[in-house]
């Protein structure tokens, strides 16, 4: 999630407020985690996420695609998200590669943060 307007895949880093309302929605609530589940850009949309609102309205998001790395088949429970809020808030906000899918995955985000 790099900065960007070339127009390529890279999205914008999240900003800290942004990502804490991401893991506080995704954390407890079952409305925001369909939508989130169902269309990721619509979900950053809601929460503030600059740029979020030209990508929605996906029916799905193939990789390569703006918004891929939030995808998810099956969403971590919201205690596995509680769990590594920090990390997630780190990963979220920082300059790095964010092209790795699991990180919303149930069972995966842990291997994905590469947490022990």
């Amino acid at each position: 999630m790099t900065n960007n307007e070339s127009g390529d895949s890279r999205h914008a880093l999240l900003q800290p407020h942004v990502a804490d309302k991401l893991l506080d929605l995704l954390s407890t609530d079952d409305k925001f985690r369909s939508t989130f589940k169902a269309d990721p850009a619509a979900a950053l949309a809601q929460i503030g996420h600059s740029g979020a609102e030209r990508h929605t309205g996906k029916a799905s998001i193939t990789e390569g695609e703006t918004f891929y790395c939030m995808t998810a088949e099956q969403p971590a429970p919201k205690e596995e998200i509680m769990q590594a809020r920090e990390e997630l808030k780190s990963f979220l906000t920082s300059q790095t590669d964010h092209s790795v899918v699991h990180c919303f995955e149930a069972g995966k985000i842990a291997s994905a943060l590469s947490l022990k």
